[in-house]
C-alpha cells in the first residue's frame, strides 16, 4: 500500500439522511466511508474510489473540500 502524500486533497463528508430503508448497497457504501449515524463526518482522500462512493449515495451526504 503507497504511503499518504502531505499533498493529497481530502474531502469532507457529512451524513445528512438516514440511512433507515435505502438500498442495501448504499448503506454499505456508507459503511465503506466510516459513516454510521446522522451528523458523522470524516475526511477520506480526493481519488475515485471516494468520488466513486459518493456518487452513489451523494443524495444522503453533503461533500466540502479541503
Amino acid at each position: 500500500m503507497a504511503a499518504k502524500k502531505d499533498t493529497e486533497k481530502m474531502v469532507t463528508i457529512k451524513l445528512v439522511k438516514s440511512l433507515a430503508g435505502r438500498h442495501k448497497k448504499h448503506i454499505a457504501t456508507a459503511n465503506s466511508l466510516g459513516l454510521r449515524k446522522i451528523g458523522d463526518t470524516v475526511s477520506q482522500p480526493s481519488n475515485a474510489q471516494t468520488t466513486g462512493k459518493i456518487n452513489q449515495i451523494s443524495y444522503l451526504v453533503e461533500v466540502t473540500e479541503g
